[in-house]
């Protein structure tokens, strides 16, 4: 006991910032659980907090509701093919782009391109979507206007309108955005591998690309394990790149809403701007279900196919 309390003393200020972590861990994720409640109670925002507790139940009224509303399919397809798109196309980008770095011999360049590369994600989706509109918009975008210019096309194209282009808007920009950074976890791995493979495997005459197969993605798979699973987890919210909310709220419109509303939009809609509260929480928990059974799941398979996981 003595032990623990000096080694804690010792610890201090790390021990203080583990501390403020858990704090806010509980403070904003654990205790906000409990309002999960009024998912399955007839509860009014007018009932203010004693409403929690004081509001008749309801049961399953409104995850049947739900399931039983006519715009559901469209909103499961719109969610499940976003999201499958992010997950196909962004997952394996900073995989490929952190190999690529690693293997520049330029220093300068190096540092450019990491630099260049993890800046977007710094820069918030209001400011993302305000760029795109700069650059997509049909009649006065810079990309339009440009192709017009040129003569590939004779009227500007709709980009931010036409629904059947709004995934693959959504992909290119999710990618450009967080690309840089989640390279840097794959970069920190391929550091962490002992530089005498390389040079053994370079005596016995491989190439640079059976060093990158043999030696580079065995070296980082621990890493590529975890960050696949925690993608999977959060699936239905966009992956790694974690943007279908902000992207489909602030670029949706009444043009490409057919293909731009997804779960998370709807429900906040249904909350915020139909004051529907209880019926909001009820479709989100339904997202929270699928997204844990996914983890698990996962988990399981990767354990069983490759012998890696994180629990």
């Amino acid at each position: 006991m003595k032990k623990g309390i000096r080694k804690f003393r010792r610890q201090i200020e790390l021990q203080i910032f583990a501390l403020l972590g858990i704090g806010y861990l509980i403070l904003f994720s654990f205790i906000p659980m409990f309002g999960i409640v009024i998912g399955f109670k007839a509860y009014k925002i007018t009932s203010g907090i004693e409403g929690i507790f004081t509001s008749p139940w309801v049961g399953l009224k409104y995850f049947r509701e739900f399931f039983t509303d006519y715009r559901f399919g469209e909103l499961l397809r719109n969610t499940i093919v976003l999201s499958s798109l992010k997950m196909l196309f962004a997952f394996p980008i900073p995989i490929i782009l952190a190999i690529l770095i690693s293997e520049c011999r330029n220093a300068p360049f190096k540092r450019l391109i990491q630099t260049a590369s993890y800046l977007p994600n710094f820069i918030s989706w209001v400011l993302v979507c305000g760029i795109s509109t700069a650059l997509f918009s049909q009649k006065s975008g810079v990309i339009n206007q440009l192709l017009i210019r040129i003569g590939v096309i004779d009227s500007g194209i709709p980009f931010l309108t036409d629904p059947n282009r709004f995934w693959g808007l959504a992909v290119v920009l999710s990618i450009w955005k967080s690309s840089g950074w989640w390279a840097i976890i794959f970069l920190a791995a391929i550091s962490g591998i002992d530089s005498t493979l390389y040079e053994a495997a370079s005596i016995d005459g491989a190439g640079r690309l059976k060093r990158i197969y043999h030696i580079t993605l065995p070296g980082i798979r621990g890493s590529i394990v975890t960050v696949l699973i925690l993608s999977i987890g959060s699936f239905l919210g966009g992956g790694m790149v974690g943007s279908n909310f902000e992207q489909s709220f602030l670029m949706g419109n009444s043009a490409n809403n057919a293909k731009s509303e997804i779960i998370q939009t709807y429900a906040f809609k249904m909350g915020m701007a139909q004051g529907r509260f209880a019926y909001a929480t009820a479709v989100d928990l339904i997202q929270s279900c699928i997204s844990i059974v996914l983890v698990i799941v996962s988990n399981i398979i990767v354990r069983k196919v490759a012998d890696e996981g994180i629990f």
